[in-house]
């Protein structure tokens, strides 16, 4: 029998598609140079899955000898899918970026059942996203990659969004399998303008675009990349019979019902309607966005959003980790308002999403920030800086609400011991695990949210502000130093801030758990000098009046007090 350390470093060096578990519901903001404060292109992502550990991949930069194979397993089960020759170069990963600063996210979309499984195909959206970043240089390159590897080697999942960036562009990318009828995958990939933000989340978003014979990989000027057969396919399986310039990628493949409306668009809304007054004033699409559908010709939605907005103003890193954390707050579907909150206002519901009462069926909102994230992160890639510290991972392990962004340099050469694969999984307890301590957090905070989640909101803001401004001297005093000594001082200080946070927090649940176990709210008092010791200030909030009012109406005179005097 494999002993428990010894396993570990077998979960350390075998490719991580063995050990992850299903992302079935994710989020990507994608932010443009000419649309971030700094400069930067950012992409954010959230795996979203309830089996899902979080944890800091990390693949080295290796040669390969010729002939070398690359055993792909399917990241939502570890099922062996294949192999495929591997390249004589791969690249420095650390999670969802690689040392040329190219970031990958991604979110499922699913699409048309009919086209989901595709006999002898190996590669899956997970070794898509790996494999590439270990050998893309750029955005585009990535984005070639992509379609040759699906074409050599067949494509294994439903429909998937790409989110992909380099220190100077930002694509999204969408693709679905051709099902049981031919090899490979049908897909589009269309730069972002820049100055403008876009976004995906389990709805393909892609419809209209202009349509390339051939695509001109070479072309700096190309913002259009496609499948030469994306339409002529759809043409062939019955599903479009128009003009090619009206032809809509995500209307054909994955058609928004009320679900894809009301579950992924409404998460690219809370993003949208931040940054651009005018698209916030626009009730079709909130009204789209609630699942209220119009349809046109060839069956095609005619009120969706814009794939791209421009912001009204620049967005910062730290916006970006705070869109991760919305819950529809500004909408009147916020989540801490309606009765599913409970007393104390918690912004989460738990699964099922859909539900029956009498017949009627009902859906509870899904916001971006959700109790089954394992990861998420904002990508920063910054052109101006050296690749060895110029493209960073602001990653962070469980609910976004309550996680730290920590800066993972892209350059680093192992990840910290509190985020290392192997360090605990999904039903394997660690006490150093960043994962496990993160989620001691929030989960206390679902108890009584709206007393515990301010104290976490406070810490959180103090520690990511404090991390920013490390980041920008960092970057004035690392410019100096030679390459190696970046790489050096990027994996220092990525792994020690990693580190040092999570036993920071550790401390903190301790803390939190001491202020606000058994309902009451504690406070420590100063011990007089003549004392051994004296009792903290205690405080006992109650219920909510609103929410005493509803036990009233339910129960009646049931509780109520009664006068027994003579």
């Amino acid at each position: 029998m494999m002993t428990k350390s010894i396993l570990k470093w077998v979960i350390l060096l075998v490719p991580f598609f063995l050990f992850s578990r299903p992302v079935t519901g994710c989020t990507n903001y994608l932010i443009t140079k000419g649309a971030s404060a700094d400069g930067s292109t950012m992409i954010s992502y959230a795996a979203d899955a309830h089996c899902l550990y979080g944890e800091l991949y990390h693949w080295p930069a290796r040669k390969h000898r010729p002939g070398t194979m690359l055993k792909i397993y399917e990241w939502d089960t570890g099922k062996l899918l294949g192999e495929i020759p591997q390249v004589r170069q791969t690249y420095n990963v650390t999670g969802n970026i690689n040392e040329f600063q190219v970031a990958i996210g991604e979110t499922t979309f699913g699409g048309r059942k009919e086209l989901a499984s595709q006999p002898g195909a190996i590669m899956d959206y997970g070794a898509l996203m790996w494999v590439t970043l270990q050998r893309a240089r750029t955005a585009r390159e990535a984005i070639r990659i992509i379609a040759e590897l699906m074409d050599e080697h067949g494509y294994y999942s439903s429909g998937e969004s790409f989110s992909i960036a380099d220190p100077n562009e930002v694509w999204i990318m969408e693709m679905i399998g051709k099902g049981e009828h031919e090899k490979g995958a049908v897909w589009v990939a269309l730069k972002i303008p820049d100055g403008y933000v876009s976004g995906h989340a389990n709805q393909a978003r892609i419809t209209t675009f202009k349509y390339q014979s051939t695509n001109r990989w070479d072309d700096p000027a190309a913002t259009v990349f496609n499948a030469p057969d994306v339409i002529t396919f759809a043409r062939t399986m019955g599903w479009f019979d128009g003009p090619d310039h009206e032809f809509s990628f995500s209307d054909t493949y994955a058609p928004v019902d009320f679900f894809g409306a009301r579950f992924c668009e409404i998460r690219v809304y809370s993003m949208f309607h931040k940054v651009n007054n005018e698209f916030k004033n626009n009730r079709d699409y909130w009204e789209y966005c609630k699942g209220h559908i119009r349809h046109g010709k060839h069956g095609y939605a005619v009120n969706r959003m814009p794939l791209w907005i421009k912001p009204d103003r620049k967005i910062s890193v730290h916006d970006m980790m705070m869109f991760m954390r919305d819950h529809l707050e500004g909408t009147e579907l916020d989540m801490h308002l309606d009765i599913g909150g409970g007393p104390w206002q918690k912004p989460y519901r738990w699964r099922p999403l859909i539900w029956e009462v009498d017949g009627v069926q009902y859906c509870h909102e899904r916001a971006t920030a959700t109790q089954q994230t394992a990861f998420s992160f904002v990508s920063q890639s910054r052109s101006w800086l050296p690749n060895e510290i110029g493209g960073i991972l602001w990653f962070g392990v469980g609910d976004a609400s309550s996680c730290v962004y920590v800066p993972m340099y892209a350059s680093m050469t192992r990840a910290p011991e509190t985020f290392a694969t192997g360090n605990g999984d999904i039903m394997e307890w660690s006490d150093n695990a960043a994962f496990w301590v993160f989620n001691q957090i929030s989960n206390f905070a679902y108890t009584r949210y709206n007393l515990i989640h301010p104290e976490i909101a406070q810490k959180q803001l103090e520690e990511e502000k404090a991390l920013i401004a490390m980041v920008a001297e960092n970057d004035k005093n690392w410019q100096r130093l030679s390459p190696r000594r970046r790489v050096k001082e990027a994996t220092r200080f990525s792994t020690t801030q990693a580190d040092r946070i999570t036993h920071d927090w550790q401390k903190f649940y301790q803390y939190l758990f001491m202020k606000y176990m058994d309902g009451n709210i504690k406070t420590a008092r100063e011990v007089p000098e003549n004392h051994l010791f004296i009792p903290p200030d205690v405080q006992f909030p109650g219920y909510p009046e609103e929410f005493l009012r509803m036990i009233i109406e339910e129960t009646g005179d049931q509780f109520r007090v009664i006068d027994s005097k003579p």
